[in-house]
């Protein structure tokens, strides 16, 4: 186990695009756990990494949702996808480990996870030859795959709250029982929902920040 207790977020209702950063963000601020989040879109999106080029976004989005991550990586494509979101406070022993040997160790946790529920993962030891911006066409090193095909990536920032690690699981449009991924992170789950504090927290950050053309067209 990654940690001795995690507090899952129970947020079954599906949000906008900004709106579902902008809780990730709020959250990160008062985390004082680790804390997991699986969350669902209002409809169809599609999510750039900070530093994505936002020409190349619009043609892989055609019409859908559009939003700019605080974290980094390329364009994953939301909807059918489990996304989920591990937020780890800097005063966490996890925290000190370095950004590729906790991206590896939460992909090992997950890879499990997945083959316990009988889709065939493994991390990936090396990287694939990157054929686009697009996250999902090709691998990284520790991004979890099934032969040479890529289930599961993410994204990391490190901030003075904490970490922040975004990702996303694709296998196909079936969801797999994601009720049970918080416990291969921890023996000991408290599960509680979103307070007042942080929606309302979101909310502003959302309109400030998220859903901006601004931020959106950052670069």
């Amino acid at each position: 186990m990654l940690f001795e207790q995690i507090i899952e977020i129970v947020d079954p209702e599906p949000h906008s695009a900004a709106l579902n950063m902008a809780v990730d963000e709020a959250l990160l601020q008062r985390a004082m756990a680790p804390t997991l989040r699986i969350y669902r879109w209002c409809q169809p999106a599609v999510s750039l990494g900070y530093f994505s080029r936002i020409a190349e976004a619009e043609p892989t989005a055609a019409g859908r949702e559009l939003v700019r991550r605080w974290t980094g990586g390329g364009l994953v494509e939301h909807g059918e996808d489990i996304t989920y979101t591990l937020l780890v406070p800097r005063d966490a022993a996890f925290f000190q480990y370095t950004p590729l040997d906790s991206y590896r160790m939460i992909h090992e946790r997950i890879a499990r996870w997945l083959s316990d529920g009988g889709v065939s993962a493994g991390v990936a030891p090396s990287s694939a030859a990157e054929t686009s911006g697009a996250c999902f066409v090709s691998h990284v090193r520790y991004d979890i795959v099934t032969g040479n095909t890529k289930l599961a990536g993410a994204a990391q920032r490190r901030t003075r709250w904490g970490l922040l690690h975004q990702g996303s699981i694709q296998i196909g449009g079936a969801r797999h029982d994601a009720i049970a991924l918080a416990g291969t992170f921890a023996t000991r789950i408290e599960q509680t929902e979103i307070s007042e504090s942080v929606w309302r927290s979101a909310e502003e950050i959302a309109q400030q920040k998220y859903a901006t053309e601004g931020w959106l067209r950052k670069f």
